[in-house]
């Protein structure tokens, strides 16, 4: 499939497939004449020699410095010299294509100045999976990720490092044996590359497609643990929640009730408690607020991938250039952070859950840490162990990157986001969550084994799965493997297939 960039259209499923599933991407008719229209203005005020930020000025704190005409193009290549100053392991190849991604839709837009070819030069290089070596680390979020994006455009002159069918290449290499002409970089083209937050806002929209799949492992989890536990289900009665009003809780509370139609906890058939605890009734109020913090989040992000991230900005039906900060990442870091910290609640609440298993005192029953033989085996109790300290991790991480501005650039840059820190985070807080909510996932397995009722069918489907993997613990093994195989198949999301294709997507 061919995806049409116009500057207006991109979304989440969008920049998922261009980044992850290398789908091909083409410039609309009317965003060419607009990137034409634009580069024409940006020539004539060089010509005429007007005063154009970062085009005959230096950028930050030299903003009041005024080069001379034979500085300009060599200006553009040691902006791009000095700015490729990241450090650490090489970014994702997914968040660099979805950076590149963003970056050619904010050209589509027709505001950037920049040569038509820098633009078609990126989209040849997604196409041709030709993706640079990009540093995780050097981005404070504003003017924009410069630092990762400047190594990119070392790749537009012909330098700095790439992929290219898997091998990391010289920059060169890679563009001649993908058969891509080196456009170079003359004045404006090199800050039209890399002033924005587009590798942070690709990063977070990818972050955000992931965790619409975590919700729903979160949901099935919340599901089996009922099921296991013999939980009061009226806390899941539509009514209560359409009562207070969220969205987000009304659809939670929909979702499980789906998993569990068909059986008999459901159906009344089973004793249950007047009322449990928090963990048990509050999933509904708790995941349906990451719902709809996630509804606003997806919102900020597709507004920034569809928005003019750039500094100057030119407008070529008034013949003016405006300078201002719509590099700054904000906008999309404080959301993000919310998100994380959003993501860790649900963990939290998972690991409860699965407390409530372990433990002979409040799981109805079960048999102390979900073992036959309690005192020769341990059971799962190290299991929660694991998942402990992943919270632990996930709530040191949870702290806001968005409010940690560093003054920079001579204190001309004295406010910035630190959005690339929450966008790295919020990854490893989304690790972490796979390997919390899969051991609650066999744990609730491990509880259904011990029950002799009815369950649910998304219930018994999303058990079976888990057994494709994970064997019942008859007695004592090391569960490392168990851990690592059940987040791999949360990973893969094999067991929200297996269910929506049997019951349908549990939200309808």
């Amino acid at each position: 499939m061919i995806y049409e960039i116009n500057g207006c259209n991109l979304n989440l499923e969008v920049l998922n497939n261009v980044s992850r599933l290398n789908c091909k991407i083409k410039l609309s008719h009317d965003s060419i004449v607009r990137i034409k229209n634009c580069r024409e203005m940006v020539e004539k005020k060089i010509k005429n020699k007007e005063i154009v930020y970062g085009i005959n000025t230096g950028i930050g704190e030299f903003s009041e410095k005024v080069l001379n005409d034979n500085q300009l193009e060599d200006f553009q290549k040691y902006l791009i010299y000095n700015h490729s100053a990241g450090i650490g392991e090489a970014a994702p190849l997914d968040y660099v294509r979805g950076a590149m991604l963003g970056r050619v839709n904010v050209h589509a837009k027709g505001n950037s100045g920049c040569r038509l070819e820098i633009t078609e030069t990126l989209i040849e290089m997604l196409n041709k999976q030709v993706t640079p070596f990009v540093c995780q680390k050097g981005s404070v979020g504003a003017c924009g990720d410069l630092a990762p994006m400047a190594q990119i455009a070392l790749v537009l002159l012909g330098e700095g490092k790439a992929y290219y069918k898997g091998q990391l290449l010289d920059g060169k290499e890679a563009l001649d044996r993908a058969n891509i002409k080196i456009p170079g970089l003359k004045a404006r083209d090199g800050l039209a590359v890399i002033n924005g937050s587009n590798l942070l806002t690709a990063m977070s929209g990818l972050f955000c497609y992931d965790l619409q799949n975590v919700i729903k492992h979160a949901e099935i989890a919340a599901s089996m643990s009922l099921d296991a536990l013999l939980a009061n289900l009226k806390p899941y009665d539509k009514r209560i929640h359409v009562l207070r009003g969220f969205s987000g809780s009304v659809k939670t509370a929909h979702a499980i009730r789906k998993i569990l139609k068909g059986g008999d906890l459901i159906n009344d058939k089973i004793t249950t408690k007047v009322q449990d605890a928090y963990s048990l009734r509050s999933t509904p109020q708790v995941i349906g607020a990451v719902h709809d913090a996630l509804i606003y989040g997806i919102k900020q992000i597709e507004i920034e991938l569809n928005g003019v991230g750039d500094n100057p900005i030119f407008i070529p039906e008034d013949d003016v250039q405006l300078s201002g900060a719509n590099f700054q990442g904000t906008p999309v870091s404080l959301p993000m952070d919310m998100m994380g910290a959003a993501l860790t609640m649900i963990c939290v609440l998972s690991e409860r859950r699965l407390n409530r298993l372990n433990n002979p005192a409040l799981s109805s029953n079960l048999p102390p840490f979900l073992t036959k033989g309690a005192g020769m085996f341990s059971g799962l109790m190290l299991s929660q162990y694991t998942a402990d300290t992943l919270i632990v991790e996930q709530r040191i991480l949870s702290s806001p990157a968005s409010i940690q501005s560093i003054p920079a650039a001579a204190d001309q840059e004295d406010f910035v986001s630190m959005g690339m820190n929450t966008a790295i985070k919020n990854f490893q807080i989304l690790d972490n969550s796979y390997g919390i909510i899969g051991i609650e996932l066999m744990a609730a397995a491990q509880a259904l084994d011990f029950r002799n009722h009815k369950f649910g069918l998304g219930v018994n489907i999303a058990k079976e799965v888990v057994r494709t993997q994970i064997d019942f613990l008859d007695e004592d093994r090391p569960l490392y493997n168990d851990h690592n195989k059940i987040k791999s198949l949360v990973i893969n999301n094999d067991i929200i297939s297996s269910v929506e294709k049997e019951i349908g997507n549990i939200y309808l």
